[in-house]
């Protein structure tokens, strides 16, 4: 399990079109306030014949921000860029040159045994002699790993792949829409992607490979008005949260304050955790009621999740 608050840190995780000639100014002007990371996308949002235009869009709203930080004090989302394939990735590191600072990290979509390995040898070459880390976080989104009769044996080579770079990979992330749509399904606002059989399936097989040492990030939640979108999206985080998915995806600004709400501590389980961690394992007894009497704690049993909890107070806060 990653011990780390760097990897819980992604957060609800904004997405925009590289092409986007505003975002820039928005960031300066903190337009959609604090407590979130932002995606700029140069793949499912841009179309294949404006590539090159957005690409070029992209390094100049990133330079445009390197200055401006020097001149001005504003929130700076961790910055990411998703990317189309692994030439891309070290072209726009030689594009931003000293800009390159304010990259967290590359996010590979449709990630599959195809492009793994390119993609994680080019990781690896761009972070030689880098003082601070640009991570990577792939997309599982691929056909691939619909098929019943191999999924476990994609998945678990992907892993395998991933673990030769797992400080690198900072999240691994779930392409809800993408894996919806080989089944021709769309949720309404008032129905959670969890209740949809067969993707709930994908996903409890990806928390099964990857939720022990990785940090798995939640699928996007397209609503964001008309009735019912904020309890739509309250109801998914929360089975999102059961399921063992961490942050997610966000398509407007107007859904950052719920998701980071979601994953909030309750007092309840912070001191419980607080009191799991500080257990002391030379004792007779592993086992108490909790701080309010109400359940039983167990040390070798709830210390993961205590860790864990642990880790979202530091990045959510408590409730």
């Amino acid at each position: 399990m990653k011990n780390s608050l760097i990897y819980y840190s992604v957060g609800p995780l904004l997405y925009c079109p590289a092409n986007n000639e505003k975002i820039a100014s928005s960031l300066i002007n903190q337009k959609f306030g604090d407590g979130y990371s932002l995606s700029m996308c140069l793949e499912d949002t841009i179309n294949d014949s404006c590539v090159a235009e957005a690409e070029s869009q992209l390094v100049k709203s990133i330079k445009t921000l390197y200055t401006a930080r020097s001149a001005a004090q504003f929130f700076m989302p961790k910055l990411f860029i998703r990317v189309r394939n692994p030439v891309q990735i070290t072209f726009l590191i030689e594009c931003l040159g000293e800009a390159a600072e304010l990259v967290c990290g590359f996010i590979a979509p449709k990630f599959s045994l195809e492009n793994a390995d390119e993609y994680l040898d080019t990781m690896q070459k761009i972070n030689v002699r880098r003082d601070s880390a640009i991570y990577f976080m792939p997309i599982l989104e691929s056909p691939c790993i619909v098929n019943l009769s191999r999924r476990a044996e994609v998945l678990y080579s992907l892993k395998e792949k991933l673990d030769d770079a797992a400080k690198l990979v900072l999240n691994i992330r779930v392409g809800g829409n993408d894996l919806c749509n080989i089944f021709g399904f769309r949720r309404h606002s008032d129905e959670s992607i969890h209740k949809i059989t067969p993707i709930a399936n994908i996903f409890s097989d990806i928390i099964t490979v990857f939720g022990t040492d990785y940090v798995v990030s939640g699928p996007v939640w397209e609503y964001y008005n008309g009735e019912g979108w904020e309890s739509g999206l309250q109801n998914e985080l929360k089975d999102d949260r059961l399921c063992g998915f961490i942050g997610k995806t966000v398509i407007h600004p107007k859904q950052i304050r719920l998701v980071n709400e979601a994953y909030k501590v309750t007092q309840k389980d912070f001191d419980d955790a607080k009191a799991i961690l500080g257990w002391d394992s030379a004792s007779a007894s592993l086992v108490a009621g909790s701080a309010a009497k109400e359940r039983m704690n167990e040390y070798k049993t709830h210390c993961n999740w205590a860790q864990k909890t642990m880790m979202l107070a530091q990045t959510y806060g408590v409730s």
